[in-house]
């Protein structure tokens, strides 16, 4: 089967390299350390590098929007991570074996029907708070809401991203989205409590640089409110991609037929002896 799809696996760490290539995939080095020439950098051409820390791994997805997109020749494109992986099929192992992992993950995209052109992946729910997380980091925030302790179903997104990402960034944000997607988004923030996670994501190649012409506008124009200096803790500091993550989620399932299948999270530094 010729392969249609082109799937870029991010990676912080060189010794990752060769298990990428060993799944089909496209190794992308991101961070600091030195990778090999055979690994696609965001360091080069047009590029926002220095800003992954605030970005994560939409700096590479800037480096695409700006270098690499007619370089693409699949009608599919993908994107993953060292520790989390799309799945063709259910695992059954409670200990993942490279074997299994690189059986398991998707390397193609078999069309049964055409009645999808995104892949995301199962949606994770933000009305589950544990009481003694409450307690801990959110006890005032709930205490000015008294019904978030009783209506699960008021814990919304945008209730999750003001407690995790800094209450009112999601307001000040959506001051600089066009107005068409601006009242559909926080829409979708205020009545939906899950959304399809970690910024990962296999569209139609095509789609692609649509979005890509949606968002980074949008994210540079947040950068003049938030800014890099004063961002503190990590739910803040990386607010552009945690951003990127939601609107993500509402523009593919509002523009596109979404398939969902299951992520795994295991981390390629598990098999050292490989």
């Amino acid at each position: 089967m010729n392969k249609n799809i082109s799937m870029f696996c991010l990676t912080l760490k060189p010794e990752h390299e060769k298990m990428i290539k060993d799944l089909s995939y496209i190794p992308v080095g991101l961070g600091d350390k030195k990778f090999s020439k055979e690994c696609i950098s965001d360091k080069i051409g047009f590029n926002i590098s220095d800003r992954n820390p605030f970005y994560g791994e939409y700096t590479f997805h800037y480096w695409i929007w700006k270098n690499y997109l007619n370089e693409i020749k699949t009608p599919w494109v993908g994107f993953c991570q060292y520790r989390k992986f799309f799945l063709k099929k259910n695992m059954v192992d409670k200990e993942i074996s490279f074997k299994t992992l690189k059986d398991s993950v998707i390397k193609n995209i078999e069309i049964t029907n055409k009645n999808f052109n995104c892949i995301l992946g199962k949606k994770f729910s933000v009305k589950d708070f544990k009481l003694s997380k409450i307690i801990k980091h959110h006890l005032t925030y709930f205490i000015s809401k008294p019904n978030l302790f009783f209506r699960k179903n008021d814990r919304n997104l945008k209730v999750n991203f003001d407690l995790f990402h800094g209450k009112g960034n999601l307001d000040l944000a959506l001051e600089f989205l066009d107005k068409e997607n601006k009242k559909e988004f926080l829409h979708y923030m205020n009545n939906e409590t899950s959304f399809h996670p970690h910024n990962m994501f296999i569209c139609k190649t095509e789609i692609l640089k649509n979005y890509y012409d949606i968002v980074f506008p949008w994210l540079k124009k947040c950068e003049a409110v938030f800014g890099f200096n004063n961002l503190g803790r990590y739910g803040q500091k990386r607010i552009y991609g945690f951003l990127a993550e939601r609107f993500l989620s509402f523009w593919f399932s509002k523009n596109f037929n979404v398939k969902e299948v299951l992520i795994v999270g295991k981390d390629l530094s598990d098999y050292k002896n490989l």
